[in-house]
């Protein structure tokens, strides 16, 4: 699903405009990403959390030229799904059908 798909589906479930929808998962967005910028997590329950994780130091390989390279340590955005989140996934009969297919 694409954000559009999402704004469509959501406009078509609660009959609310689809640009006021865009505005708001818009703004939804981006207090997301200034929360995590500031280094505050950002928690919803029942769906799960926007988080920071800290990757260490490390040395990497330049392939290329074929010497080590450090990579310093930094920051990336994560996210952690919620427990019911997480069962509702595992346990969805659609998912289910498509494990039985492989």
């Amino acid at each position: 699903m694409r954000k559009i798909d999402l704004i469509n589906s959501i406009s078509n479930d609660t009959g609310i405009p689809k640009v006021d929808v865009m505005v708001t998962l818009e703004a939804f967005f981006k207090e997301v990403k200034d929360s995590l910028e500031e280094g505050n997590n950002v928690y919803i329950r029942g769906f799960g959390s926007f988080i920071t994780k800290k990757r260490a130091r490390k040395i990497g390989r330049n392939i290329k030229q074929n010497e080590s390279v450090e990579i310093p340590a930094h920051y990336i955005p994560a996210f952690k799904p919620a427990k019911i989140f997480v069962e509702r996934v595992k346990n969805s009969p659609q998912l289910q059908l498509l494990l039985n297919e492989d």
